[in-house]
Formats: structure tokens, sequence, C-alpha cells
């Protein structure tokens, strides 16, 4: 089987997030899931991809049909954007898609197409879902304490910002959002609240697990271009600022996050943030040392999420 470490959402290796991709041989199954989960505990990055042949080769090699699944060291995910975008970009270095065609993923998100771009990967997300809103002041003061920072100093200055900008008042909350995985879109009033989040882990462990979600994604407006109606702000291409953390799934943080990133697009249309049809820059891992930038593109509800991604370590895997 071949193997690869990849950095995705970045152009140079040691950026971005990694990602394990095991590429199964022609005609093999997937191995036992405690294998590919023990697989995942071994390689310690945050998903490793594991992909299956679908189709038959044309001519030149290459396939149009894949079934990948996702393992954390800790358990299976439906579906990881960032280890997509590694799994696709090692197969188009491995020969193995063309670039400039659009090729299946089958997951248990659903069945997604990904653009291969010659230099970059575009992937569907699944249709987006709204699970609700977060809005009584007991869990939120919870949610924003147990990330290390006050709700005073976050929600009011929200609440002012909606005001100044024209908005009923009522600013932006938390909000349940999915294109694959539920996760909490959670919103900081500013760079520095953003920064200075230092999470106790096992009580943001236990309230993941309360709330059903995956990851608490946390971003900021602050310093970035964005739009509420015809209005606009910032003077660069980011949409906004974020750092995930998903300990539920042993992982503290991650450096990109392809799915939340998705759901934060949807989130800020829902919001009124950015217009049903745009395109947004997301740059997340800063605080890690692992900058990374995730883009997306939005026509109404269907998200794609993509980016670049540089190959680390190529080779071959016994399991």
């Amino acid at each position: 089987m071949k193997f690869f470490i990849a950095d995705a959402f970045t152009k140079e290796v040691f950026g971005g997030n990694p990602a394990g991709v095991v590429i199964l041989g022609e005609g093999n199954d997937f191995p036992d899931d405690e294998t590919m989960r023990k697989t995942a505990a071994e390689l310690r990055y945050s998903e490793t991809a594991f992909i299956k042949f679908l189709s038959e080769a044309d001519a030149d090699g290459a396939y149009d049909a894949f079934n990948v699944r996702y393992f954390t060291p800790a358990a299976e995910v439906d579906l990881c954007g960032h280890a997509t975008i590694a799994s696709f970009s090692c197969l188009r270095e491995a020969g193995l898609v063309k670039p400039g065609t659009t090729v299946l993923n089958k997951t248990l998100a659903g069945d997604l197409n990904i653009i291969v771009g010659e230099d970059s990967i575009m992937m569907d997300m699944a249709a987006p879902e709204y699970l609700g809103t977060i809005d009584d002041e007991t869990t939120l003061r919870e949610l924003y304490e147990v990330l290390g920072i006050k709700y005073e100093d976050n929600i009011p200055v929200l609440e002012e910002q909606c005001l100044a900008n024209g908005g009923d008042g009522s600013g932006l909350k938390p909000e349940i959002i999915s294109t694959g995985l539920p996760d909490i879109m959670l919103p900081a009033a500013s760079r520095e609240e953003l920064n200075k989040m230092a999470p106790d882990f096992p009580a943001l462990t236990e309230l993941t697990r309360r709330l059903n979600v995956v990851s608490v994604h946390a971003f900021t407006l602050d310093g970035g271009r964005h739009r509420r109606g015809s209005a606009s702000g910032g003077s660069d291409d980011v949409t906004a600022y974020c750092r995930d953390f998903a300990p539920l799934y042993d992982i503290d943080e991650e450096a990109a996050t392809g799915t939340a990133n998705g759901s934060l697009t949807y989130y800020l249309q829902r919001n009124e943030i950015v217009p049903s049809k745009t395109e947004c820059l997301f740059v997340q891992g800063e605080a890690m040392g692992r900058p990374s930038e995730i883009r997306s593109a939005a026509d109404g509800p269907a998200i794609k999420v993509g980016g670049t991604a540089a190959i680390l370590v190529e080779g071959e895997i016994s399991l």
C-alpha cells in the first residue's frame, strides 16, 4: 500500500495541517476498523485517510471514484476536510487522478464531488444544516469560560458591533452547524480574544460530548474583509481568523479544518455577513505556528472548500 504524509491548506511543508494518507492496492478492501484506528494512533496525526478504489483505471492508470474513510487516534469520523485535500493531492501526485477532472469521493457523510486542479483541490461539502443556536446565558458563559476567555468581553461587545454595523443589536451567537460534521461556530470579539484562548481541555471534552458536537470552531471577523448586506469592511483578502478545538476526538487544536470552515461559510451566510454567492478565505493555525489558508466557494446552499497541499513523505506501509 502506498503511504503519504501531506500538509494540507499550505504550499509549503511544515505549514498547514498534516494528515496521513494510505492508498489501498487495487482490488483491496479496507483493513478492519481497529487496525485503521491503531494506524492513525501510531502516526499521531489528527486524521489518517484510507482510500479504496471504486472504479477501474482508464488507459492512463487514473480512476474516477473512491471510497475514503477517516480515522482519528480515537475513532472513525464521517468526513475530514484537510485529510480529503491531502488525499486527492497525493492521488494526483501518484498519477491516480488527472488534473482538470471531477471525481467521486464516497464517504460516511455522503457522496461528494472532488474537483482536481493543477495545484489545488476543491471538495463539495455535505448539504449545510443549522442545528441550533446557543443563546441561554448559562451555557454561553460556560462555553466562553471553558475556552479561557470571558463572556462579558465577547457577547456584549459583539452586540455593540452589530448595532454599529446597522444590525438590530442581537449580535452574533454561537450556532451548531454541520457540513458533514456538527461543530459549534463561536464568534470572538477580536483577534486578541481569539489569540488568548487557552481551553480547559477536560472540561471542553465533556461540554462537546454533552452538546453532541465534534469541535468548537472559534473565529473573529476582526481584521478581515467581511460584508453585512452591501457594506464592506477591512482591506485584506481574509474573511475570518479561526481556531478549532476538538479534544473529544483527541485533537486539542487543529491547524486547518475544511469541514468546520465550510460550516463557517454557511454561518456567515445565515447571519448576512457574506452574500449567498461568495468566496471566502479563512486563516487558521497561527497559534500553533502552522499558518493555513482555507478557501471556500458558496453558490447558495452549495459549498465547496479547498486549497493546496505539500507532500512531505512518500513510501510503502504494511498492514
